[in-house]
């Protein structure tokens, strides 16, 4: 089996929670990494003994035979790495938002363009295996033609440790730079159509976090779905009692657990206290690869509560079922086991490299999504 060499960039939380599929995909290997936080660089070589760190994307581009270059720096320097990367001739696995700007995102796919390499995007949740099993139902006809599409999905997001600029929205903070994307990108994926109007609310409700930690949006596909997104990360109510107090990452919430942001960040006391509180849990202080190793009751992730409504049925996916609501009866689709979390992402990957077959997640899909959050951003004053 031919394996994908990997070289990383940004050893923070987003390496983190991709690293658990890293480990546990015999697809993949973690050869080369760059990171200026020289505790993350040092427990990378601890962790992936024959790997390389490196000062540089271009460095390491010379310098090490990986095949894929994945970037998971802060938002804000998303641009500047992949176009390091591609520029060596490397195909790029960018974390969401591909760049913050439409006029970086045609910079990037002319890049990769040029270069004759692929450039994707990921993780977002429209990889999950709950949104690829509904996506084919609905592509086959089975429930007739998709009318609308609802998400919601509350969370803790905003009150979790920040960085300055991840408060900053010009910086990519706030939720419509982290989160939207993945709302965005499964709705576009189950509509099956190209969005041609938007409409959002946006919320600001916190003077001392001062970017945008709620929206309500609709999005009109050419098609004539309708999808409404809302989304807030105010901590309080905890939509995933929807979903069977299952995380968004697949793992057992406890209710011991509720209040646990704002309670963290109250003791904080101010920002340096909370960037303390965010190094804490950082890789190479107090995570390793052994640490972040999923449970075994782990299922599938998903992005909040969905119901996708046909001529036929509304189906909701979970994080162990497709649940259909026909006309006169249910129907439980039972989904497969996990085995490798986000293993999607690296099935993508794989047969793109190895097989030459062009990634759905790709630099014209991420660019239609940033399009969207864009918009978003620009229906207020």
């Amino acid at each position: 089996m031919k394996k994908i060499r990997i070289g990383v960039v940004g050893l923070g939380k987003a390496f983190m929670i991709m690293l658990p599929t890293f480990l546990l995909d015999e697809r993949v290997s973690l050869t080369a990494a760059v990171d200026t936080d020289v505790e993350a660089c040092t427990q990378f070589l601890l962790d992936f003994p024959g790997a390389r760190v490196y000062e540089s994307v271009e460095r390491m581009c010379r310098e090490s035979d990986v095949d894929l270059i994945y970037v998971a720096t802060p938002h804000q320097y998303h641009a500047e790495h992949v176009m390091a990367a591609l520029s060596c001739g490397r195909h790029v696995l960018v974390e969401k938002p591909m760049a913050l700007t439409r006029r970086d995102c045609d910079r990037l796919i002319e890049a990769a363009r040029r270069a004759g390499v692929y450039l994707m995007e990921g993780h977002s949740h429209s990889f999950d295996t709950p949104i690829g099993m509904l996506a084919g139902l609905l592509q086959s006809g089975r429930y007739g033609k998709v009318r609308m599409i609802h998400a919601m999905n509350y969370t803790d997001f905003l009150f979790r440790p920040r960085r300055p600029e991840e408060l900053r929205t010009q910086e990519g903070g706030g939720v419509i730079f982290n989160q939207a994307p993945h709302q965005i990108s499964i709705a576009r994926r189950l509509a099956a159509g190209r969005v041609k109007q938007v409409s959002c609310l946006l919320g600001r409700w916190d003077a001392a976090r001062p970017t945008e930690g709620a929206y309500c949006a609709q999005l009109a596909f050419d098609n004539g779905v309708l999808a409404s997104l809302t989304y807030s990360g105010y901590a309080h109510y905890d939509s995933d009692e929807l979903l069977g107090s299952i995380s968004e990452l697949g793992t057992e919430k406890k209710q011991q657990e509720y209040g646990r942001a704002r309670r963290a960040l109250s003791a904080a006391l101010d920002m340096d206290g909370e960037q303390a509180l965010k190094n804490e849990k950082r890789y190479g202080r107090g995570e390793s690869a052994a640490t972040l190793l999923p449970p075994r009751h782990l299922v599938h992730q998903h992005f909040g509560h969905w119901v996708i409504s046909c001529d036929e049925a509304d189906l909701v996916p979970t994080p162990t079922a497709i649940e259909v609501f026909g006309h006169t009866a249910r129907e439980r689709l039972a989904l497969p086991p996990v085995r490798v979390p986000r293993k999607e992402v690296i099935d993508e990957i794989h047969a793109a490299i190895h097989e030459g077959v062009r990634p759905f997640h790709d630099g014209e899909w991420a660019r239609g999504t940033m399009e969207i959050c864009l918009a978003m951003l620009g229906n207020q004053e």
